[in-house]
């Protein structure tokens, strides 16, 4: 059996601060970020860490990777309390942050790794070795030698796991890895990031607000809602009960004629384009096609899941229903 590599136990975050009430006046007060919540992921898990925005998820990252310390509970990560041990935890794990950068701007990537294999200790042989690999596995050639700041953000993002990689961590914490990101540069991320945790039984924690990012990395879906967890499951499963439509987006060459199907609700119509949105449950995402190529020479046709939001509203308005 898998051992533990992160284990949450009625773990809790709360900021606090002072607001000016009057002349020389301030009251402080307090804001819950996470709320006494339990978990466990075993080691080799892909795992998504989902929920609207101010849920908690990256504070949940932030103890777990040491930056912040909880206000009460325990977590540990590969046995070690991130926030007492952080210097030992930082060369077992990976974490790579959106909006914030571990490359240095101004300087190449390749001169980045080479810093990073002097902090982490790496030999320089077993360095030379992770490093080829990793360009060879990212496709990072062609931009090694090119400063970060000239870097598309696609490009940048792949170097920014690439480096977080370069150590071998144990466990890897993804909070926003693809935001910004086009839709080929997103997939070609997903596809590295799974393609690891499958060949090097990487254990991922991954925050996201693109369901594309949880349907295709990830096997297990935890979802956080003002501070609790309100789904713990399996990302097929969640599928099936949560994810049941689709949203089909179509532009035509020339002015379509009407479209009435069953389990097809059209959420928009302009005279060369149509926005449907497809309960698969009724109308299978083929036959809804098919239907739709008949209706006009067809220019441009794109599918999409719902909003995240839309199905986190959803499931966290069942769990209150059934509290």
């Amino acid at each position: 059996m898998a051992n533990v590599a992160v284990e949450l136990e009625d773990l809790r975050k709360v900021f606090d601060f002072s607001v000016p009430t009057g002349f020389l006046k301030r009251e402080r007060r307090e804001v819950l970020a996470v709320d006494s919540i339990s978990l466990k992921v075993l080691e080799g898990q892909s795992v998504a860490f989902i929920g609207p925005n101010g849920a908690g998820k990256s504070t949940t990252i932030k103890m777990l990777t040491g930056i912040l310390h909880p206000s009460s509970g325990k977590a540990t990560v590969l046995g070690k309390i991130p926030w007492l041990e952080r210097g030992k935890l930082a060369f077992e794990i990976g974490a790579v942050f959106g909006q914030r950068s571990q490359l240095w701007l101004h300087l190449p990537p390749n001169d980045t790794f080479e810093l990073l294999s002097r902090i982490y200790n790496i030999p320089k042989q077993t360095f030379k070795k992770r490093r080829d690999e990793l360009v060879e596995r990212f496709k990072l050639e062609a931009f090694l030698e090119t400063p970060v700041r000239k870097l598309s953000l696609g490009q940048r993002m792949r170097a920014e796991v690439a480096a977080s990689l370069l150590h071998h961590p144990k466990v890897l914490f993804l909070d926003e890895p693809t935001i910004g990101l086009d839709v080929i540069a997103r997939q070609e991320l997903r596809d590295l990031v799974l393609d690891w945790n499958v060949s090097q039984g990487l254990t991922v924690f991954l925050t996201s607000h693109d369901a594309g990012d949880i349907e295709h990395v990830s096997k297990r879906v935890i979802v956080i809602n003002h501070g609790q967890i309100v789904l713990d499951d399996k990302v097929s499963a969640m599928r099936r009960a949560y994810i049941g439509s689709k949203i089909l987006e179509v532009k035509f060459a020339t002015p379509p004629s009407n479209l009435t199907m069953r389990g097809v609700k059209i959420l928009k119509r302009t005279e060369y384009a149509l926005k449907l949105e497809v309960d698969t449950r009724i109308a299978p995402i083929e036959s809804v096609m098919n239907a739709v190529l008949q209706l006009a020479p067809v220019a441009d046709i794109s599918i999409e899941d719902p909003p995240l939001e839309e199905v986190i509203a959803h499931i966290y308005g069942q769990a209150k229903v059934s509290a």
